[in-house]
């Protein structure tokens, strides 16, 4: 029998409880895990910044292209990621992208020099941007509809949980160990947690839609489509471009030390475990684009005030961003998935996600590093809020299929 969510004109889609979240939140879970996985090894390269820096004896501007060029890799998976998920099919992508990931981060540990570790973080790049459309058209496929803004709240606990597991690991081990060491455990247990799904994942099987000449000018044709590109660009500058950037820049510029700063960034992503969730409530209850406008309003301005504050203003406002920043991602997938034909879900991710990817998690970065070697690393946050805040203008005015917010 279909029934109808009365409440929210959003989610009044036909409910299936074979697709419920209840009967799908084993595979739901196997799924973040990997995404944990796979966002851990793009994000723990900023907590060992301070130690890659003196190792190499690189600049802040070298630094922050570390990110550049992991971003490049990533655009690249993503754009090529639809032929993959189309020949073999959703779950042999996602193990692909695990394998040849953990491959990748252990490969990084083995370098010597600025262009082989941009080398090895290109191809960290490469394997992890493989994964994100498969594994959102998996999650999407389990889900009913209804239900999809909780389901990516759950999915993206992982890179929140990554955010503070991945300071926090390293500055544990680098009481022991190298940040080689770090890295090469990390590919260990990648490798190992890819292989496991290939043993065990059954979510996926069914392939994807490679992105052919039709479908690609389908969603080009879209106003909507090129505003959730910008959209996803503000929002992942937001939350990764702001990250990987922040331990040298409290180091550097607020003379904290690089274990208390790795700490405190750590303790301040905590609640955004809760806040995806949270998050992923206010997209089913209010619609995406109400919940994207509050969020870029909110984060926005908490980013302003990291570079224009000082002393506890500037902790106050570590904590609050990364807890409004994260509730973007539940109702930007939501919204994402509007946008084109359902069969097409995997190409909207694969075409919307490289180019956010390239402007938030490595235009941003370079940025940022290059404010800090030129004027201040302050300046080159007050920029980004400047900008993330902006970007509730373009969410308010968004027009999505079957929503009337």
């Amino acid at each position: 029998m279909k029934t109808y969510d009365q409440q929210n004109p959003d989610t009044r889609l036909p409910t299936n409880n074979s697709r419920s979240l209840r009967r799908g939140i084993g595979p739901l879970i196997l799924l973040t895990i990997i995404f944990f996985l796979n966002f851990n090894a793009r994000v723990v390269i900023a907590p060992l910044l301070p130690e890659i820096e003196a190792d190499l004896g690189i600049s802040h501007r070298s630094a922050g292209s570390l990110f550049f060029m992991i971003s490049t890799g990533y655009f690249i998976a993503l754009i090529g990621s639809g032929w993959i998920a189309a020949r073999f099919s959703h779950r042999k992508a996602i193990v692909l992208s695990t394998v040849v990931l953990g491959l990748a981060v252990a490969f990084t540990a083995f370098s010597n020099s600025l262009g082989s570790i941009r080398l090895a973080l290109f191809i960290v790049g490469l394997a992890a941007g493989v994964y994100l459309p498969s594994g959102i058209a998996t999650l999407m496929d389990l889900i009913e509809p209804r239900q999809w803004g909780r389901a990516i709240g759950i999915h993206e606990m992982a890179p929140n949980l990554a955010f503070v597991i991945a300071p926090l690991l390293c500055e544990l081990l680098l009481l022991w160990f190298s940040w080689r060491a770090v890295v090469l455990c990390l590919g260990g247990i990648t490798i190992l947690v890819g292989i496991a799904y290939a043993r065990y994942g059954s979510a996926g099987r069914v392939s994807g839609t490679a992105p052919g000449l039709e479908a690609v000018k389908l969603f080009l044709a879209e106003p909507a489509f090129w505003i959730m590109v910008l959209l996803f660009g503000l929002g992942i500058s937001s939350t990764l471009g702001v990250y990987t950037m922040m331990p040298l820049y409290l180091v550097t510029d607020h003379a904290i030390e690089r274990s208390l700063a790795n700490s405190v960034i750590a303790v301040s992503r905590i609640s955004g475990l809760f806040m995806a969730l949270a998050g992923g409530w206010a997209a089913d209850r209010f619609g995406p684009r109400i919940t994207m406008t509050a969020v870029f309003l909110l984060t926005g301005t908490t980013t302003i005030i990291m570079g224009i504050g000082t002393g506890p203003l500037v902790l106050a406002a570590v904590f609050v961003q990364p807890m409004a920043a994260v509730c973007f991602f539940p109702a930007g997938f939501a919204a994402l998935a509007r946008i084109g034909p359902p069969g097409a879900r995997n190409i909207a991710v694969s075409l919307a996600i490289p180019l956010g990817f390239v402007i938030g998690g490595g235009a941003v970065p370079l940025l940022i590093g290059f404010m800090g070697d030129t004027v201040s690393f302050a300046m080159g946050f007050l920029i980004v809020g400047c900008c993330i805040t902006a970007g509730a203008f373009p969410a308010y005015l968004l027009t999505l299929r079957d929503s009337v917010r």
